[in-house]
């Protein structure tokens, strides 16, 4: 799709280029064979000329406007593009440093790898005391009741 919008931009700017060169042409022409005197005929083609000339500029000034508008919109998205990588470069530099800093201290690296498994294995038993329920409490001491609420649960 982009490539179409290119193509009927650059044809748009093709037909209008042989339009303006055969209009220029034709009027040349037209003055060359039309029955007038030397004098008033160099005065038509110096019009003629002077229109041309103007037309080129008002071109000129076009193409040069868009020619910066181009220029905004590729700069600024150069621009977003560096940041970005610039922005990615800097978490992988991290990421490398973190690597290379855990990997030139071994040490370090296993007592953070020790710190996490013992974390690990602390919430898991605490997860299973949990689940089991709650561990049964003495209701009397002289006759030694005790009470355990997963035991009432089994009875019913």
């Amino acid at each position: 799709m982009k490539h179409e919008y290119e193509r009927e931009e650059s044809g748009a700017t093709t037909k209008l280029t042989y339009l303006l060169i055969g209009g220029g042409i034709g009027a040349l022409l037209a003055l060359l064979f039309a029955p007038k005197s030397g004098q008033e005929l160099r005065g038509d083609i110096a019009d003629v000329t002077r229109k041309g000339v103007e037309k080129g500029k008002e071109t000129y000034t076009l193409v040069g406007e868009k020619a910066g508008d181009y220029y905004e919109v590729t700069r600024e998205k150069a621009g977003e593009l560096y940041s970005t990588a610039q922005e990615k470069a800097g978490a992988i530099a991290e990421k490398a440093k973190g690597a290379v800093s855990s990997a030139s201290n071994p040490f370090s690296a296993a007592l953070e790898a020790g710190k996490e498994a013992y974390s690990d294995e602390k919430r898991r038993t605490e997860s299973k005391a949990i689940a089991e329920g709650r561990p049964s409490y003495p209701v009397g001491s002289k006759e030694g009741l005790t009470f355990d609420p997963n035991e009432m649960n089994k009875d019913s």
